[in-house]
């Protein structure tokens, strides 16, 4: 279960759903979304209630765009605003625990949060669900020009049909960051990682939590 948050005494707010664990809250995880999607996407909602079954407190949360527009993709102005209401994110997550934040999301949602992350060590580690490493139509145009900056633990996962990254560039990408690094492949997945619609991995869930605890511990 969860219960919706909501922080609009801070801006840009921050607005989204959270997950308690039944034990007692000792680390953190806040999750973002694609660009044309939102917290709700089955995704998101699955790996949070993953995470709080082994003990984390999870935040999903809609970015700042989000919140202004309840559909449509990000505007090319929104990223830097998107990336503060991350940071403040993660300052409403350390009002409930005292342990470790993480800080992570899916395609736009996770590239955001590693572009400040590289700006700002405001988290503790990254999970990078179906990093959107390139547009589909412009392989060369690669967006790993942040990821030296990066001083922290990074998850990635992501489909081997993916086109927004093959493996292979998805491998020399992640060795970009000075930092220890882990690769979870999710076979014949694409850029979704298997949830559309109604359709879901019902096993992914617990696999990233297992890949997330071998790298973290």
């Amino acid at each position: 279960m969860y219960e919706t948050l909501s922080d609009t005494a801070i801006d840009p707010p921050v607005q989204g759903f959270l997950h308690r664990p039944e034990s007692a809250p000792g680390e953190g995880l806040i999750l973002t979304h694609v660009a044309g999607g939102n917290a709700q996407m089955g995704l998101l909602v699955a790996v949070a209630e993953a995470f709080a079954g082994r003990g984390l407190t999870v935040l999903r949360c809609n970015l700042p765009f989000r919140q202004k527009r309840s559909f449509g993709p990000p505007r090319p102005g929104d990223a830097v605003r998107d990336r503060e209401g991350l940071r403040n994110a993660v300052a409403a997550m350390r009002k409930f625990v005292a342990g470790r934040v993480y800080l992570g999301g899916q395609s736009y949602g996770g590239r955001q949060a590693s572009m400040l992350i590289a700006e700002e060590r405001v988290a503790d580690g990254l999970l990078l669900l179906s990093y959107p490493l390139h547009a589909p139509s412009k392989p060369d145009q690669l967006r790993v020009q942040h990821l030296p900056q990066i001083q922290l633990p990074t998850l990635f996962v992501h489909g081997t049909r993916d086109p927004f990254g093959s493996i292979d560039e998805i491998e020399s990408a992640r060795k970009l960051i000075p930092a220890k690094t882990l690769l979870l492949k999710v076979e014949g997945a694409g850029h979704d990682l298997g949830f559309k619609g109604k359709t879901k991995r019902e096993e992914l869930p617990a696999k990233i939590v297992e890949s997330f605890h071998t790298l973290f511990g």
